[in-house]
């Protein structure tokens, strides 16, 4: 059995909301901004991103449930270790400034519940650090 438990981030940055969706939707750039993981499309809408440093990590399978560029993508997470429902959205605030919300809702094993606070702390310290230093590499 599992839970249901969410995390966000959302952040303001200097950068075109045009090229802040297109650098986290490319796939193989993620290397780039998000933290120790590396990203590859493999199909029409399915995506697989390896977080950790080999062998130590994890293999998230994910299927695009929703493309909408500029604004928005969402995934399901099928993978083994993660479950769940993710989304990107990108609002433009002006011509060169944006807010970035990245969501993920995912299944929590219940005997994993316990460290949900320490997890969830991470995730959204490492999400805001990725997703700023996405900013940095749009206004490139």
């Amino acid at each position: 059995m599992s839970s249901l438990r969410y995390a966000a981030v959302a952040v303001e940055l200097d950068a075109p909301a045009e090229a802040v969706f297109s650098l986290i939707t490319d796939w193989p750039r993620h290397r780039e901004w998000m933290f120790l993981t590396d990203a590859r499309k493999v199909g029409q809408d399915r995506i697989e991103a390896y977080t950790g440093i080999r062998p130590f990590g994890f293999l998230d399978t994910m299927t695009i449930t929703e493309w909408e560029p500029p604004h928005r993508v969402r995934v399901a997470h099928t993978g083994t270790i993660v479950r769940g429902e993710g989304a990107f959205r990108v609002r433009p605030l002006g011509p060169y400034v944006c807010r970035v919300v990245w969501a993920e809702k995912v299944e929590v094993p219940r005997w994993a519940l316990p460290a949900w606070p320490l997890v969830h702390a991470a995730t959204v310290l490492m999400a805001r650090r990725s997703l700023l230093r996405v900013g940095e590499l749009a206004q490139r």
